[in-house]
């Protein structure tokens, strides 16, 4: 065994899966690769959430049939949601993979190749650590308790199981040492953090703790639930210095009976109320949500009510997805996804259009403004990372300035993106900018 490849798709728990896995994996000797034909361990992250991503799973999985068969020896292994408790349908429609692994479930695989390279699989456990890049994700809370009616996850990755608070920051302070200047805390329902452990934690006493990692620059953390969005926490993002004024906050429906249809426990008018006071007690916060059209029963009447709520609310960020059925859900089980398809994809079209001339407004106020932002790298030739409120910038420099926390004067907007001339010591860098997407 001396080399991995890992294709995620799918979440930002996906994502940080994925990344603990590389980490490990990369720590035991083993060199990734870019294609599945040139490595000797294949690991397949998976997602069930929507019907798309299933599809591009199965596709995957199918192409390495000859893969396998033309070297058997390869080991190949599926993870993450597509796995559930029952593994028996997966292992006689793929017999060529060797394993599968629900989500958080490296253990097989590591004792597998453990095994194979001689190497203490006990010991190879304790690798499992985030990746240590300039951002990265830190699960905090895993499950998820509400089962809401639409959701496969309950069922794939189980109820809520809380990190410890010291577990979790000791990961963030050996993150820190080696470099990492910002985390994003992660979980289904991020801010049900605590609720299962002692009774007196919570996600505010979290972000406490992390803020005082003295090496880390930002705190983030996804994804929020309305239900459990309390003053505590509302109050700490508020007036911890190092995390970000910016709160996903998914309302997935504007139509009450539709919201109840979906079981998720509160109405248009209390969410409103809440992103009132969010917006009251977090000066300058950015928000943004996920949403569902075109979910059982949901008549035109009742879409305009989402319609209105995202032209209302104005969000910096919409995720909106077209309602596919998930086998095993509520839904599924006494349901009837009974929008067309070719309406679902109007309305998804409607929210699109929509949320583009949001935020092209939204983003327009900034040109002229100074903003911060963390480099986290370079695409495109250009500089590029985050502003406190998640907007993505660029710059042109010619100087490495990865990790850095610098300032940037906002002179090119767009819907998806900003640009603008890195300020130095009080003036601006004479540095060309190319016009914004």
């Amino acid at each position: 065994m001396q080399s991995y490849y890992v294709w995620t798709v799918g979440c930002q728990m996906n994502k940080a899966d994925s990344d603990r896995l590389e980490s490990a994996l990369g720590q035991m000797g083993l060199d990734p690769k870019d294609a599945p034909k040139d490595a000797d361990v294949i690991v397949l992250n998976s997602c069930v959430v929507r019907e798309s991503a299933e599809d591009r799973v199965v596709g995957m999985l199918t192409s390495l049939k000859p893969v396998k068969q033309q070297d058997p020896d390869k080991v190949i292994a599926l993870m993450g949601c597509m796995v559930g408790p029952q593994t028996s349908r997966l292992t006689e429609r793929y017999p060529y993979v060797d394993l599968f692994m629900p989500p958080q479930k490296f253990g097989p695989l590591i004792d597998l190749l453990g095994e194979r390279m001689g190497i203490d699989p006990e010991g190879c456990i304790g690798l499992l650590t985030a990746s240590a890049d300039i951002a990265t994700y830190v699960p905090i809370i895993h499950g998820c308790n509400k089962f809401c009616t639409f959701c496969i996850i309950p069922y794939r990755r189980g109820r809520e199981v809380s990190r410890p608070l010291v577990e979790i920051v000791g990961e963030v302070q050996g993150l820190a040492r080696r470099g990492v200047r910002e985390v994003t805390l992660l979980g289904q329902n991020v801010d049900s953090y605590g609720h299962d452990l002692d009774g007196n934690t919570d996600l505010g006493d979290l972000l406490s703790a992390v803020n005082d990692v003295e090496e880390l620059d930002r705190v983030r953390f996804l994804t929020s639930h309305p239900n459990d969005m309390s003053d505590h926490i509302i109050d700490k993002i508020a007036g911890l210095d190092k995390v970000c004024e910016h709160v996903n906050l998914p309302f997935q429906a504007g139509d009450d009976t539709v919201l109840e249809s979906m079981r998720r426990g509160y109405t248009n008018e209390q969410y409103r109320k809440l992103v009132d006071k969010i917006r009251d007690r977090i000066p300058g916060v950015s928000l943004a949500t996920d949403l569902i059209v075109g979910f059982c029963g949901e008549s035109q009447e009742q879409f305009e009510r989402t319609v209105e709520l995202v032209r209302d609310i104005r969000f910096d960020k919409v995720h909106s997805a077209v309602y596919s059925t998930r086998p095993g859900t509520i839904a599924s089980r006494g349901m009837q996804d009974d929008v067309l398809p070719e309406e679902k994809q109007r309305r998804f079209r409607v929210i699109e259009q929509l949320q583009e001339q949001v935020v092209t407004e939204i983003n327009a106020d900034l040109a002229g403004t100074r903003q911060e932002m963390l480099v986290e790298g370079r695409r495109r030739g250009r500089w590029f990372g985050r502003t406190r409120n998640d907007k993505l910038v660029f710059f042109d420099d010619d100087r490495d300035r990865r990790g850095e926390l610098v300032e940037v004067l906002v002179d090119q907007t767009g819907p998806w993106s900003l640009r603008g001339t890195l300020v130095e010591s009080g003036r601006l860098a004479t540095t060309a900018v190319a016009s914004a997407d």
